[in-house]
């Protein structure tokens, strides 16, 4: 990529992967962008889960009533919480870091979609973020944001026009 911006123009949502394995290399690298994302006093509340077991995408793409399905054909994902009594802001720094996580791997050639897991449910009476602690081993007060699928893009995604981005929702000075 040429710069940030170009970076931002082409990351789109990708649900549709190659069959093939994320090296550990680049694994590690998001996850280390992950860990040097901002956080309110630095706190760092936030924990990272990285899931490759095919068994265990395909239990996590049940999560939801409906959405995410195809995080069973993802290579790899990542589980994004957080520690909710370290922080009144977990909720603002553990997104954070999703999409500093979803930058990265864009940036090394990858894609990545957020799959919205925190006040989703999983039945009528269980959450969605209930149902990945009890897979997952996730202990009370961590509190599950999201899973971020990662893996080689299998569809290609046009980049933001921005002749058609909705300039009208910016505003100078006053509303």
């Amino acid at each position: 990529m040429d710069s940030f911006l170009q970076l931002v123009k082409n990351r789109r949502s990708i649900r549709k992967y190659l069959d093939m394995p994320v090296e550990q290399e680049k694994i590690d690298a998001v996850l280390r962008a992950a860990l040097m994302s901002p956080s309110s006093k630095r706190t760092n509340g936030w924990e990272f889960i990285t899931v490759r077991d095919r068994d265990m995408l395909r239990r996590l793409a049940d999560c939801r009533e409906m959405g995410s399905r195809f995080v069973a054909d993802a290579p790899a994902a990542i589980v994004v919480c957080a520690d909710t009594a370290k922080s009144d802001v977990w909720f603002e720094d553990a997104s954070i870091a999703a999409t500093f996580i979803q930058l990265a791997a864009a940036d090394l050639g990858l894609g990545t979609c957020w799959v919205q897991v925190y006040k989703r449910m999983h039945t009528a009476t269980e959450t969605a973020g209930d149902y990945i602690r009890s897979l997952l081993g996730i202990p009370e007060g961590i509190e599950v944001l999201n899973i971020i699928t990662i893996g080689y893009k299998d569809e290609e995604r046009k980049p933001y026009d921005e002749e058609k981005l909705m300039y009208d929702k910016i505003h100078s000075e006053r509303f």
